[in-house]
């Protein structure tokens, strides 16, 4: 018995091996690695033996997920382990919302005092998906808007990749605003910054586009701790109030 248990969980680990490694490609940082497979960057750096500044070569295979415990069939189950998990809050979708249009009217920035961050609305425009915690499913929100139109930085940061390597997202842009907060900037038009330059709260770091996706909008993404999390949770609410009274 215990030798089928075995040839079973040798199976599975095969069947599953392009999950657990990642072949680095040209263009490629750990941050983008991270993202791809929903994991921190520091967790990855750490299965990997990788030092800070992370550099990486071409071809090198990393383990982007951890080792997997093989328990004794003899042991018996844990009560911790069919423990229910809470589900992450998602906000319904109700009447599309616009953003302000000028800077008069723009909203006050929210203010994250535990982590040090202040966020705000990185585009204008009316939010037409919202976030979903049920994976694959939407990891962020959707900002519907004009080609071209200015797309902000959400919060102070440093810019860690700048590419098209990530399948679904077009033209990417990633910003490390501390060791446990990163967000994100989809099917950009065109990218103004690089990697490595250090940006503000509210300056424009890109383009609004349509690469990846059949219209213009901007997909934004928050990740702590390499996770995915409503960005609606983050940004300022006092938006939220406006766009429900312009429905």
């Amino acid at each position: 018995m215990d030798k089928i248990i075995c040839a079973c969980i040798a199976l599975w680990l095969a069947g599953c091996g392009s999950h657990v490694y990642h072949v680095v490609r040209p263009g490629d940082t750990l941050y983008a690695i991270g993202w791809r497979h929903n994991q921190d960057y520091r967790d990855i750096a750490a299965w990997n033996d990788i030092p800070p500044p992370y550099i990486l070569k071409r071809g090198q295979r990393l383990r982007v997920a951890p080792r997997v415990a093989v328990v004794s069939t003899n042991t018996p189950p844990t009560n911790s382990l069919s423990a229910p998990r809470t589900p992450l809050k998602t906000v319904p979708q109700t009447a599309p919302f616009a953003a302000p249009k000028n800077e008069e009217n723009a909203p006050s920035p929210f203010s994250d005092s535990e982590n040090g961050i202040v966020w705000r609305w990185p585009a204008q425009g009316s939010l037409v998906r919202v976030f979903s915690g049920v994976y694959p499913t939407n990891k962020g929100i959707d900002i519907d808007g004009i080609l071209g139109q200015p797309v902000y930085a959400a919060a102070s940061g440093r810019i860690v990749y700048s590419g098209s390597g990530l399948i679904g997202y077009g033209k990417l842009i990633i910003v490390k605003h501390n060791d446990i907060f990163l967000s994100a900037y989809a099917h950009n038009n065109e990218v103004l910054v690089n990697e490595g330059d250090a940006v503000s709260a509210g300056q424009q770091i890109a383009r609004m586009g349509r690469t990846g996706t059949e219209r213009a909008m901007l997909h934004f993404e928050i990740r702590r701790n390499g996770k995915p999390i409503n960005p609606i949770e983050y940004l300022p609410r006092r938006h939220l109030q406006q766009l429900e009274d312009s429905g």
